[in-house]
């Protein structure tokens, strides 16, 4: 069985903040509601001090706390290991916000984040709440998967893609923009990145080219501690790697 999941180089990623850019795009965000946000932060102290970033997407957990707190069973897991939300289900009582320890979900407020208000410039309709003229083909939206125009009262996240992904050919390792035939089925994020940091396929085939960039240059997981058990992995240039479907060495 297929399990999607991500691997991004920190020694590539440039913080261009193209991957977030393309995810807006993709998947018709409004400005600050980020599914790709990119983290900046200082090192060290004054005078040595250093710029770095994160790029966080959601984290698609192997054992995911949002799952287990959602009262209606909105959010949900697919077998091919993705996290989505159900927006006929979700009730936006934000627990799912609440339980997620890598803040990667969105709730779409009646102000806006930043102004001028799009959904007043692109006025939306009784069934959408704003309609953007880059918004995605209709046949593409999936209210029970959260894809498409968000409507109101309900929670939001990263997806990867998954109505390109999920359309991939069957058995295939990896999905990559410099192959004809995977190219399409790329995540927006993965396809636009021009130091190539991002990798996407499949954690369970071990002839994936993120299985070796895992196992080779030491993939490691964001809080661990936490039992989530990410599958989405950095590379860092070091670090103790962890096998898909493993914890601390042993079988999950």
């Amino acid at each position: 069985m297929t399990k999607w999941g991500m691997v991004i180089d920190l020694e590539k990623c440039t913080g261009c903040q193209a991957c977030t850019t393309a995810c807006a795009m993709e998947n018709n965000r409004l400005p600050g509601e980020n599914w790709q946000d990119v983290l900046f932060y200082h090192e060290g102290t004054y005078p040595n001090v250093n710029l770095s970033w994160l790029p966080r997407p959601c984290m698609q957990c192997e054992n995911p706390s949002c799952v287990h707190v959602c009262p209606t069973k909105a959010t949900w897991k697919t077998d091919d290991g993705v996290v989505l939300v159900d927006w006929d289900k979700c009730i936006g009582c934000k627990y799912c916000m609440i339980a997620c320890p890598y803040g990667v979900r969105f709730y779409m407020d009646e102000s806006p984040i930043i102004e001028p208000d799009l959904k007043q410039i692109f006025e939306g309709s009784s069934e959408r709440i704003w309609n953007p003229p880059y918004r995605m083909p209709d046949a593409t939206e999936d209210r029970n998967r959260g894809i498409g125009i968000q409507p109101k009262g309900v929670v939001s996240k990263c997806t990867f893609c998954y109505h390109k992904i999920s359309q991939a050919p069957e058995g295939v390792a990896d999905l990559d923009e410099d192959d004809p035939e995977t190219k399409e089925y790329t995540p927006a994020c993965v396809r636009v990145c021009a130091p190539k940091a991002r990798y996407f396929g499949d954690l369970d085939n071990p002839e994936s080219k993120v299985n070796e960039l895992i196992a080779n240059k030491g993939g490691v997981r964001l809080k661990e501690e936490t039992g989530n058990r990410p599958q989405v992995y950095y590379l860092s240039g070091g670090g103790s790697p962890v096998v898909p479907g493993r914890r601390d060495g042993q079988e999950s």
